[in-house]
């Protein structure tokens, strides 16, 4: 019995397929015969048939849902960058307009703390503490910090992820407990003059595979506007 339908079956799929071809090449039949989009029917999710114009309509919605939905979250990534924008320019002024060492660290700490809500940030300066003036900068001698972080400050980039036990409690003091994750960048003019440290309690919250690309910006205004206070 099988045999004897197989021609038949075959003429069908033949017939089909040139069916399907001439749609493919008049995509304006169904202008010209709009009583036949009622007749067709197509098979529901719901077990239901529905007509061609029903089907369509609905996938119509399902995109302009989808459209919707991507408009909305391309309409909140612009909001989000224009918050960002503003905490950076007013971060950028301010330590422009900084008088000295003192008012500088003090507009970098305000900035993190208060417009990026960073939970923990430290800076720590390279140089001789009787010859900096001071401020609420950590201030070592180069031999030290190279003797603890050294790993951090060779890496000459950007870097995220959880810091060995002794690194973040140099870092951070009595607050690396409470540290999870770091992402931390060393300063340089020319010469390695600090570097710069914001942590979060979430051990995940800095990884490895983060980008870096805000940090390394204030690393780049940091390069530009700590060095002229750099003697008392």
């Amino acid at each position: 019995m099988s045999g004897d339908n197989r021609p038949t079956d075959q003429k069908e799929l033949r017939t089909e397929e040139k069916v399907r071809e001439y749609l493919k090449a008049h995509p304006d039949f169904f202008d010209s015969h709009p009583d036949l989009l009622e007749t067709i029917e197509l098979a529901h999710e719901s077990g239901g048939a529905v007509s061609l114009v029903e089907r369509q309509v609905s996938i119509l919605r399902e995109r302009n849902m989808e459209m919707r939905h991507r408009l909305a979250n391309l309409l909140e990534n612009a909001r989000t960058n224009d918050r960002l924008f503003e905490k950076t320019k007013r971060m950028v002024l301010s330590l422009l307009d900084a008088g000295d060492l003192a008012e500088a660290v003090d507009n970098l700490y305000n900035s993190l703390g208060t417009d990026y809500q960073i939970q923990f940030y430290s800076l720590l300066l390279l140089g001789d503490l009787s010859q900096m003036p001071a401020s609420k900068a950590r201030v070592v001698s180069m031999e030290e910090a190279q003797s603890q972080i050294g790993t951090l400050l060779r890496t000459k980039k950007a870097i995220c992820g959880v810091l060995r036990a002794e690194e973040s409690q140099y870092l951070f003091g009595d607050k690396a407990n409470k540290v999870g994750s770091v992402a931390a960048v060393p300063l340089s003019n020319g010469n390695l003059f600090g570097i710069l440290a914001i942590g979060n309690a979430d051990a995940n919250y800095y990884r490895s595979t983060m980008g870096t690309l805000f940090l390394s910006y204030i690393a780049e205004v940091l390069n530009r506007t700590l060095p002229r206070f750099n003697s008392p």
